[in-house]
């Protein structure tokens, strides 16, 4: 059996870190091998390693960025490449749920909400000694 199709010359199964490196999820592959074994990857709803492979159709979960701003996908995987290429290339690859969507919309607008309630700069003294004697006053 081959590991190729017959006429496209795109191999039918491709390593989990190559596929999420080729499709700019990390920058490269080493972030990939590291998402992947610390947990942020997950593959039809369950962790997986590295040398996974992968084929058209299945579904990925992949949780970037920091703990205040983690954003989480759900994918389905529609083509394999062995080779990285721009990012209108990448978008080709996969195709991000709907679902997956709405709910990223919902926790941005909700970061969003979150960071109208900082002020824009710090107080200035008089602002500060307000703010302490309006605190000393309430005890």
């Amino acid at each position: 059996m081959s590991k190729h199709n017959d006429n496209a010359g795109v191999p039918a199964k491709i390593r989990l870190d190559k596929w999420l490196w080729a499709a700019r999820f990390y920058r490269t592959r080493t972030l990939a091998k590291q998402a992947i074994e610390s947990g942020r990857v997950h593959y039809a709803g369950s962790r997986v390693k590295t040398s996974k492979e992968i084929a058209v159709g299945d579904e990925l979960t992949i949780r970037q960025g920091s703990a205040t701003a983690m954003t989480e996908k759900t994918v389905i995987v529609e083509a394999l490449t062995m080779q990285r290429g721009n990012a209108t290339a990448a978008q080709i690859l996969y195709s991000e749920t709907e679902e997956s969507e709405t709910r990223r919309a919902h926790y941005a607008e909700q970061r969003k909400l979150a960071n109208l309630a900082r002020p824009d700069n710090k107080p200035n003294k008089k602002e500060r000694r307000d703010l302490h004697r309006f605190k000393s006053s309430q005890d």
